[in-house]
């Protein structure tokens, strides 16, 4: 039986692509994806067909690979990090929604961008957090910067995916003057870059500075809560164990 499958494949490292992820993909017919993200995984893809196109033609790439579906073949569609976060899942299952397709759809999770910069950086994400992208291309600014303010006032460890792009270098700026108005200007904050993947970098600022860190649209920026803190290479946010128990 056909089937649309859409597929995390996680930061790109091969080792770090589950097997299940692996299985779906070697049992499809036709592959979709972003170019990028096709190169990235092409280790586990030998022998199929690839479809690959820009990164801006999500929409085209979800209409196609229903229409091969519903001609009985079986496709996956892969995102890099999770499909359900940020990813390709979500335009999927709204377009079968919204035209009432009978067609049956199998999401396979994978490693996020949030959770592989966080365990390159220690344990940043051991209390409450939030993730906001800053990309303006699908979400009003006035809704992403109403987004940052109510995570700084929450005290939420705040990732912040998409923070800088060729054309959009502001949102950054404005999204560090909000967590300036409720922490300190020492809060550790970290920037990690092509986490798991070649180029990969990694470092560890603060509110006050790490504007002065490269960032991209491969980058996550990980901003610290009042009590996170630095312990050689790696940000802590407490559990709060230290309040119920001698440490």
């Amino acid at each position: 039986m056909s089937k649309l499958c859409v597929v995390g494949t996680g930061p790109g490292n091969y080792d770090l692509i589950t097997p299940e992820a692996i299985k779906v993909l070697e049992n499809s017919d036709i592959i979709m994806g972003y170019e990028k993200y096709i190169k990235l995984i092409r280790p586990a893809i030998k022998n199929k067909s690839l479809e690959a196109g820009p990164v801006t033609e999500e929409l085209e790439r979800a209409k196609k690979a229903i229409e091969y579906v519903l001609s009985g073949k079986t496709v996956s569609i892969i995102s890099s990090g999770d499909s359900g976060i940020y990813g390709m899942a979500g335009i999927v299952i709204e377009l079968v929604a919204a035209h009432n397709y009978d067609i049956d759809i199998e999401i396979i999770p994978g490693i996020t961008a949030l959770n592989s910069a966080g365990s390159l950086l220690g344990v940043p994400f051991m209390n409450d957090f939030c993730s906001i992208s800053l990309s303006d291309r699908l979400t009003e600014e006035r809704d992403i910067i109403k987004r940052i303010r109510a995570a700084a006032e929450g005290d939420f460890v705040t990732a912040l995916y998409n923070p800088v792009s060729s054309k959009r270098t502001e949102l950054i700026k404005k999204a560090r003057e909000i967590m300036l108005e409720y922490r300190n200007m020492n809060t550790p904050v970290g920037i990690v870059r092509n986490a798991y993947r070649d180029g990969q970098e990694v470092h560890i600022s603060t509110l006050d500075k790490f504007l002065d860190i490269k960032m991209d649209m491969v980058t996550i920026v990980i901003i610290g809560n009042s009590m996170t803190y630095r312990y050689g290479k790696y940000m802590i946010t407490p559990r709060n164990y230290g309040n119920k128990y001698e440490l």
